[in-house]
């Protein structure tokens, strides 16, 4: 129990603190259990004070809730961790870096994700390449700048791209740094507390041969940190260190911010990426579903691809969660079921294409575009083309001869399938009502 009680506990410790308190104090110690003591190293006196005095009920409970046992917690300074090494193609030990304030150590396994399970699209297929291109050497620039809206990627390119460099160092070591933007700024500030700010920048400036970091706009407005960031980079780019950047926002667009910083950031290629289109989003979500080991029906996979549009991380949500209630009500993964968990999102209310209204109409009737614009009269066939008549001439501004060369159809047939819907819903005859529930889907 001894050897991996604090990694259980560290679970433990993660669910029940704030993710700040948990970041900032828990993760940079290190612990080791000798008899009914617990004793953790802390990077520095000031960590180890802090948690002295705030935290060592906490951590009891937590070791009694798991073990039963009450330990005695000692906290003391110890020697400094090498946390940034990376081992790669040797078992030697890790050689002792003083990395007492950097982030904590990234093997291949600590990346969580890689390229193998991004999903690429017209919306990142450059950022991807890019990324891949650093890791291979073959994008002529060792500084890249991922731009993307929340959820749409960058996290997985960045880590993607720590994964790869470590399986493929051709050393028996590589130092990578993969922190966000917040974090760095958190680990110099307890450096300068403890008056150790000059081991902190040497270790990023001279240990370093990676640096992947998260939201660079957080540094906006302190000017302090800019020029500590500045001088890092600066640094590695002169050592010849890969630098990767992430930010909600094109260098050009953040404010308050140092114009050599800003000159700095655009120095090497800068790929944006946008959000995903339907295809790329249905493609994520079978992804997604093979890894929930789950089948979900096409028609499901294309709702919630239609609906939500903007924000992967989203979508995945959207499909945990409907896996998870068809599982706690014991019922199939259905298309009824999709509709109450899309309640819970925010879905898109974009006024639709003539190709969006002609998909969904294909989608509910059970039947292809080329169906729809034959000369079928089956009364399927029939319902679904007057509904698409009906939409097109309520959510576009084509006119109706436009509508009718579109689908196929006279600009007479066109206003008669119109006419016909209209009258079936202000009637609410069964067959309106079911008319008025299929059109408002289209803007849900």
């Amino acid at each position: 129990m001894n050897a991996d009680l604090w990694p259980k506990l560290l679970a433990i410790l993660e669910n029940r603190l704030e993710q700040g308190l948990f970041t900032l104090w828990i993760k940079p110690l290190d612990a080791k259990v000798e008899n009914s003591a617990l004793h953790l190293s802390a990077p520095n006196e000031f960590v180890a004070a802090w948690v002295r005095d705030r935290l060592l009920d906490t951590i009891r409970e937590a070791a009694l809730e798991l073990t039963g046992k009450r330990f005695e917690i000692l906290v003391s300074v110890g020697p400094p961790r090498p946390v940034l090494q990376v081992q790669t193609r040797s078992t030697a030990a890790p050689m002792a870096l003083p990395l007492g304030h950097a982030p904590r150590t990234r093997s291949v396994s600590r990346f969580r994700f890689s390229f193998d399970d991004f999903v690429v699209g017209p919306c990142n297929e450059l950022a991807c390449a890019a990324a891949k291109g650093i890791c291979s050497n073959t994008l002529s620039t060792d500084h890249l700048f991922l731009s993307a809206g929340p959820g749409l990627g960058k996290t997985h390119l960045l880590h993607s791209i720590g994964r790869l460099l470590a399986q493929r160092s051709n050393r028996d070591r590589v130092s990578i740094a993969c922190l966000s933007a917040e974090e760095f700024t958190t680990r110099l500030v307890l450096a300068i507390k403890a008056r150790e700010a000059a081991r902190f920048k040497a270790e990023f400036r001279e240990s370093v041969d990676v640096l992947l970091l998260e939201d660079i706009h957080f540094f906006q407005g302190k000017g302090k940190l800019q020029e500590e960031l500045l001088l890092t980079l600066k640094a590695l780019q002169q050592r010849g260190c890969k630098v990767v950047l992430t930010s909600s926002f094109l260098p050009r667009e953040l404010s308050d911010v140092d114009p050599q910083l800003v000159s700095c950031f655009a120095s090497g290629f800068m790929a944006l990426m946008e959000a995903p289109d339907y295809a790329t989003r249905e493609e994520i979500l079978r992804r997604k579903a093979r890894s929930l080991q789950v089948q979900v029906p096409d028609n499901v996979t294309g709702l919630l691809a239609e609906r939500l549009t903007t924000d992967i991380r989203q979508l995945e949500s959207c499909l945990n969660n409907l896996v998870l209630k068809a599982r706690l009500l014991g019922q199939q993964i259905s298309e009824e079921l999709a509709w109450q968990v899309l309640e819970n999102y925010a879905v898109q209310l974009h006024a639709p294409s003539l190709e969006r209204i002609v998909s969904f109409v294909c989608k509910t009737y059970g039947i292809d575009e080329g169906e729809l614009k034959s000369k079928s009269r089956s009364q399927q066939t029939v319902l679904a083309r007057n509904t698409a008549f009906y939409l097109c001439r309520r959510h576009t501004d084509l006119s109706l001869a436009a509508i009718g060369d579109r689908l196929g159809r006279k600009h007479s047939t066109v206003l008669k399938g119109i006419i016909n819907v209209e009258r079936e819903i202000a009637h609410q005859t069964p067959l309106g009502r079911q008319l008025g529930n299929t059109v408002d889907r289209l803007l849900v």
